[in-house]
């Protein structure tokens, strides 16, 4: 399988109407508890993503007390750190279209590297005389590298949220002139 480091030249922002960070976590050991941050904004820029999410914009279906527990120093920490930030620091497209991109992530100001995989869908023209990619990649992080520890024992043992998050970025790449 033959890979492209850098696969893209030229610059590239994300569409923030079609792009997302998602989560999901497991949750009293059967459920999955799943939320995303809405307001994104993201740089592909001659081969180097770069990106942020506000921590504010996160949409969870639940009532506005978990919400607010969701943003505090338990969780997020948002009033600290508004943004959740990502830093490629490498990218390689294969033949197939699949991606892997390392690089660093920052949630509540703690920094660790990761790497992600996913599928990448090379530019085109759009429908409204744009060029447009797409990359959609999916990791898994242990929330407590993050300091994100809060936890309520089960009443038949375990623990109420598990440590392991899958992460889904969804980035619409929209090529600027």
């Amino acid at each position: 399988m033959s890979t492209t480091t850098s696969p893209l030249a030229g610059t590239y922002n994300a569409d923030p109407v079609h792009s997302n960070f998602a989560f999901a976590v497991r949750y009293q050991g059967v459920s999955l508890f799943k939320g995303t941050l809405d307001e994104v904004t993201a740089t592909l820029v001659d081969g180097k993503l770069e990106g942020a999410a506000k921590v504010e914009s996160i949409s969870i279906r639940t009532p506005e007390q978990f919400r607010a527990h969701v943003l505090s120093d338990d969780f997020f920490a948002a009033d600290k750190h508004p943004e959740v930030t990502f830093v490629s620091t490498d990218i390689a497209v294969a033949d197939d279209n699949t991606a892997e991109v390392k690089g660093d992530l920052t949630i509540k100001g703690i920094t660790h590297p990761v790497t992600a995989k996913g599928t990448w869908v090379a530019p085109a023209a759009d429908a409204f005389g744009n060029t447009r990619a797409h990359l959609n990649l999916e990791t898994v992080i242990d929330r407590t590298q993050w300091e994100i520890n809060w936890n309520a024992p089960l009443p038949s043992g375990g623990k109420a949220l598990a440590n392991e998050v899958t992460l889904i970025i969804e980035l619409a790449l929209v090529e600027q002139a």
